[in-house]
């Protein structure tokens, strides 16, 4: 149990802001508007991943729309009472909130409004929302839920300097998150210039040929499954491989694994070192999409896997096939989203590439310099991310008191 300083106030969240729930005008598609006279309409999709503060919506509703709804106003809180349960959010903007949404507003003198947003953010207090609506029988937000939580608030000055130094770590991700963002897409860009031969390598201006998966590949592999229902297939030192670890990119883990035994009595077949995989199905965005493999793993039957021939550089294949996937997805049997790939399709793809295996590679040396990049990037903004929520539990509990 926390002990929290003796000089700092305990009270309700009641006690120091107002809470109101959204409302929704029915049926809501008779008050959509496109009009520059329209009012804002709020929804979950309009808060961003990351950051705390949201400063534009995809649709506005009429103003007869917003008699029916709840007014929300810049600077109040919104709190998500459903889909992503508790998560504050700092309204940059004016608007209207449906009933998915808590309006926090006219918060006391006491309170400083980006030191209650990171209180709000915190275990503790997400805690008690899941405490309270268990509780009360009901499995997501209300407003008597949230009346209920109980918080502890140091002198106002001190609120401001906890503030201040979680915004400093939030700024700083908000820079790495945009700085990636800025890489992935220049990292894009170079994709299709570099496999598609429209920016050339310097040092190179050798032929390109025209080709096929099957000339360019040693083998195409696909898998199957084991029974789930025998035991002794599962669990054994073989890892196993389902299409739905394809979004790895460079796929390291497996799904399970699977043993000798398994493995013999089914479909599967293993997949060796720095295969291409492509996914032959999947829901969604799955279908068509590339992976490289990292180390040999036995296969499912939506998988393929194209090991390529002494001629073709792996990881140039992998970019090119990533490169490929509108065109993969168009190569699919079937139709409505629904079809799929498979080996006789794959192997008959036209691609294009360097005669010379050498300049294959330093194209793939370049996208992998890239991505590595963006990788080193995103493990920085994680660990940033770990530090701040270490500051938050350390600051907001009193453990660690700043000098004011």
């Amino acid at each position: 149990m926390v002990t929290y300083p003796s000089d700092w106030k305990e009270c309700s969240l009641n006690d120091v802001i107002k809470i109101k729930r959204g409302a929704s005008p029915r049926p809501i598609e008779s008050y959509l508007t496109f009009s520059s006279s329209g009012v804002r309409w709020i929804k979950i999709g309009d808060a961003p991943r990351d950051g705390k503060y949201i400063v534009s919506t995809a649709e506005k509703i009429t103003k007869e729309g917003a008699n029916h709804s709840v007014r929300v106003y810049l600077g109040d809180f919104i709190l998500s009472n459903s889909m992503s349960f508790g998560r504050p959010y700092l309204l940059g903007i004016d608007g209207c909130i449906h009933d998915g949404w808590l309006r926090l507003y006219d918060f006391q003198n006491e309170v400083d409004k980006d030191f209650l947003y990171y209180l709000l953010s915190s275990p503790s207090v997400k805690g008690q929302y899941e405490s309270f609506a268990a509780g009360s029988g009901v499995q997501n937000l209300n407003k008597e839920v949230v009346k209920k939580v109980q918080v502890f608030l140091p002198e106002l000055s001190e609120q401001q300097a906890i503030a201040s130094v979680l915004s400093n770590f939030d700024e700083h991700i908000d820079d790495l998150s945009e700085l990636i963002e800025k890489k992935k897409a220049i990292r894009d860009g170079a994709l299709d210039d570099l496999v598609s031969g429209r920016t050339k390598v310097d040092g190179f201006d050798g032929d390109w040929i025209e080709s096929t998966v099957a000339s360019s590949t040693s083998a195409i592999i696909t898998g199957g499954t084991p029974s789930t229902t025998i035991d002794k297939y599962w669990g054994g030192t073989i890892p196993w491989l389902a299409s739905t670890e394809i979004h790895q990119k460079i796929v390291t883990k497996s799904t399970r694994n699977i043993t000798e035994i398994g493995l013999n009595n089914s479909s599967a077949k293993i997949a060796p070192k720095d295969s291409v995989l492509i996914a032959l199905a999947g829901q969604g965005k799955t279908r068509g999409t590339a992976a490289f493999l990292a180390y040999p793993m036995a296969l499912n039957q939506s998988l393929a896997a194209l090991v390529p021939s002494d001629k073709t550089d792996p990881k140039f294949l992998y970019y090119l096939f990533e490169n490929m996937y509108v065109d993969l997805r168009e190569h699919s049997s079937g139709d409505g989203g629904r079809g799929g790939l498979n080996k006789t399709l794959i192997k008959n793809i036209n691609i294009r590439l360097p005669m010379e295996i050498k300049e294959q590679h330093a194209i793939a040396e370049i996208l992998t310099a890239m991505d590595e990049e963006i990788e080193s990037l995103e493990t920085e903004k994680e660990k940033m991310m770990q530090i701040k929520e270490g500051a938050m539990d350390d600051l907001l509990t009193g453990r660690v008191r700043l000098k004011v």
